[in-house]
């Protein structure tokens, strides 16, 4: 799916709290000027994507921004993910660092039978509410994130030899590829595609338990303990196969304290806003960066079709929600039909866009002048048009919301979709709902609450992010990592 340009066309809603973009081309402008600065020879990056394309979308406009601060830069990736680079202006290399994999529909993707059973048994646990799907992803946390440690880090020492880049960009789930990077002694910097917890800063923060919970999700305790068990022995497992690689591959090098917590020594780089009450980072000489966002400034028109379809919606329907669940969740079209059902009942004036993934066939008995059902739609180019979005809590929905200031339904089904979502409702930016006891009128109530009253938030946040972006990131980043030299 490529991410289309934003512009205010047939937008009924007034923009409020969005910013010009001035400060982004400040950004830009700033990131341009880097490249007339004196270099003993332009910096060689390489940003590592694993193959999902909620994680490779924004690695790709972090490699665009990169080489707009003068540095060549490499997209290393699986090979679906070769038009990415294009669109980023980078150069693509092939390399596959896991057999799970999501090209944009999670269901339609092509991969191995068990990955296939993994994928749906976490789907049939979304049904059944927050910590069994917690728990499930759990139990699958080996196989889907550490399945070759051995197999990449020969394609990592490859790829170096033949590339030799002065530093990696890494994505923070791609544990493999960091274990790589640090037994080899290469510099890198590190992603993170989610909520920042995701790089944890005490032994209390566990990976896969959320660390704060949206008020409509509140397990019991003795859920929550057994889901810290789980946690604990994932942490604990991770640690020892870390601690495996390191003495059969490279013996003189140190041992991880902790796998999860393996990140770069100089240079971590969030994609979120920082908001005030999110946990402390260690003193140690790390610069931890906020980028707020990960949205290009500008993407090119999804084509006629989209431009006619939301223009014929714009004159006949007053407001446009678009429901979008992600990559994987748009599987739960039981979840869709009454989100489409409730915006109907409350919402009357709206018309919906649906994103259905391999689903889009079931609901299409759904679709009427006013519901639009279809497989992948061109969420940031939407975002721009729409007046409400209802998403799962993915970190790239939330933070592209915030972004165009566009109001949001949060329902999160998994992963660090509840902390992000606490966070949302925290900093006003956005309603929660448990999917698990999701009602029609509900749905459409929320809906029809976040037309009437803009999240009080909004504004702020939509300003703060929008100072911030892709090319802030990577001017930053070429900063702390020393890939440029200053003016004398």
């Amino acid at each position: 799916m490529r991410e289309p340009q934003r512009t205010p066309a047939f937008s009924s809603r007034p923009r409020e709290g969005v910013t010009d973009r001035a400060s982004v081309t400040s950004t830009r402008g700033e990131c341009l000027g880097m490249r007339s600065l004196r270099h003993a020879r332009r910096p060689r990056i390489a940003v590592v994507s694993p193959p999902f394309l909620s994680h490779a979308q924004p690695l790709s406009v972090l490699a665009g921004a990169l080489a707009r601060c003068g540095a060549d830069v490499y997209f290393v990736s699986a090979p679906p993910f070769a038009p990415l680079a294009r669109s980023a202006d980078v150069e693509f290399v092939s390399l596959t660092v896991t057999p799970n994999a999501n090209t944009g529909i999670a269901q339609r993707t092509r991969q191995g039978a068990r990955e296939t059973e993994r994928l749906e048994e976490f789907l049939r646990s979304t049904r059944d509410g927050a910590i069994a799907a917690l728990l499930t992803q759990a139990r699958h946390r080996g196989e889907d994130m550490l399945s070759d440690p051995a197999g990449v880090l020969a394609g990592i020492r490859t790829l170096d030899a033949r590339l030799s880049p002065d530093w990696y960009v890494v994505d923070q789930l791609s544990y493999p590829v960091t274990l790589a990077l640090h037994c080899l002694g290469l510099r890198y910097a590190t992603f993170c595609p989610g909520h920042p917890t995701y790089v944890p800063q005490t032994a209390d923060t566990l990976f896969g338990v959320p660390y704060a919970w949206p008020r409509a999700i509140q397990p019991a305790p003795g859920r929550v303990a057994e889901l810290r068990r789980a946690a604990r022995a994932n942490d604990a497992a991770f640690t020892e196969r870390f601690a495996e690689v390191v003495r059969t591959h490279a013996p003189t090098v140190r041992t991880p304290v902790r796998a999860f917590a393996l990140a770069s020594r100089q240079a971590v780089l969030f994609n979120y806003p920082r908001f005030e009450w999110l946990p402390e980072h260690p003193r140690n000489g790390t610069r931890f960066l906020y980028g707020g966002h990960c949205a290009p400034a500008a993407e090119p028109s999804p084509g006629e079709a989209w431009e006619g379809l939301v223009h014929r919606l714009r004159e006949t329907h007053s407001r446009l929600v678009l429901v979008a669940l992600g990559t994987f969740l748009s599987a739960r079209d039981d979840v869709l039909a009454k989100l489409v059902r409730g915006v109907l009942l409350e919402v009357p004036e709206a018309a919906v866009v649906v994103a259905a993934g391999e689903r889009a066939a079931a609901l299409a008995h759904l679709s009427a002048p006013n519901v639009h059902i279809a497989d992948v739609v061109p969420q940031r180019w939407l975002l721009g048009r729409a007046d409400a979005m209802v998403h799962h809590g993915g970190n790239n929905s939330f933070t592209e919301c915030v972004a165009s200031g566009t109001p949001a339904l949060i329902l999160p089904f998994s992963s660090d979709q509840f902390s992000i979502a606490h966070d949302a409702e925290r900093a006003e930016l956005a309603v929660c709902l448990d999917p698990s006891r999701l009602g029609p009128r509900m749905a459409g109530s929320a809906v029809r609450q976040l037309l009437t009253d803009l999240p009080a938030g909004l504004s702020r946040w939509t300003r703060e992010v929008g100072r911030r972006g892709p090319d802030w990131m990577a001017s930053r980043l070429m900063r702390a990592m020393g890939g440029i030299v200053e003016d004398h």
